[in-house]
């Protein structure tokens, strides 16, 4: 259940990031109050998931899924680089992810 929730608490941080861009630096209502509420669910599950699991490990993993799937996300929606070199990163911080999922007990 605790990886469950670590992995919702990251999905929930890639959507608050991605509204923040939408947001206009806050100036538009409804993606404002998506974004808020994105931030409190991604907290409140990486708090979940924290009653199971190694405070270091969950935190790497959630903002791990957070930065993978807001570059996927900035890729595909606003047309930033795709180039070789910054996917190469990308697959570094994915490699890291799965190395700590399984270096941890469950």
């Amino acid at each position: 259940m605790a990886w469950i929730a670590l992995v919702v608490a990251g999905l929930f941080e890639v959507a608050w990031a991605v509204g923040l861009k939408y947001t206009d630096a806050f100036t538009r209502l409804g993606w404002s109050v998506f974004t808020v509420a994105c931030m409190v669910a991604s907290f409140w599950f990486l708090a979940i998931a924290l009653r199971a699991l190694p405070l270091g490990t969950a935190y790497a993993i959630w903002t791990g899924i957070g930065a993978l799937g807001t570059v996927v996300l900035g890729i595909a929606l606003f047309g930033e680089s795709a180039d070789a070199l910054r996917l190469a990163c990308v697959a570094l911080i994915l490699l890291g992810i799965v190395g700590l999922t399984l270096v941890t007990p469950s």
